[in-house]
């Protein structure tokens, strides 16, 4: 079955695009990171959510919701952080079926030794291709799309 007129059209292709482009900038920008920082993207972001966040705490449930990563996708990513000595556990005193994600004073540097190189490589990968202007349109075009 075939999707027929031009708007639809061009609403899938530019949805690909948009996939295509996410998984090879991820890919670029996650091999670096490793290979610089032993972190993946995944493990850069959960790292920066923390140390945004009150205290350096979030709920699991909540980190897994802003990484867009499953209760078990955020389970294994945490489990290597942990392991990693880069975030710890903690348990809510009030409700024992809440458990926390903490960045550690270790994961907080890790975050700062990356962060600087990880940014420079954001900013030249995009540049490479694209215009300041085409940047910032795409930055805002991309803000009009749901959180869902």
């Amino acid at each position: 079955m075939s999707v027929t007129g031009t708007s639809h059209t061009s609403a899938v292709d530019t949805y690909t695009r948009l996939l295509r482009a996410h998984a090879s900038t991820t890919r670029c920008l996650s091999s670096r990171l490793l290979a610089d920082h032993g972190l993946s993207i995944n493990d850069y972001e959960a790292l920066q959510l923390l140390s945004r966040a009150e205290g350096q705490v979030l709920k699991r449930v909540e980190l897994a919701r802003r990484l867009v990563l499953s209760p078990s996708g955020v389970t294994r990513l945490l489990e290597g952080l942990e392991a990693s000595g880069l975030v710890e556990r903690a348990s809510c005193p009030t409700d024992l079926r809440v458990t926390y994600a903490r960045l550690t004073d270790a994961g907080a540097r890790a975050l700062e030794r990356a962060a600087g190189d990880h940014e420079r490589a954001v900013a030249a990968l995009l540049e490479e291709h694209l215009t300041g202007d085409d940047i910032e349109t795409l930055r805002e075009l991309l803000g009009k799309l749901p959180d869902c």
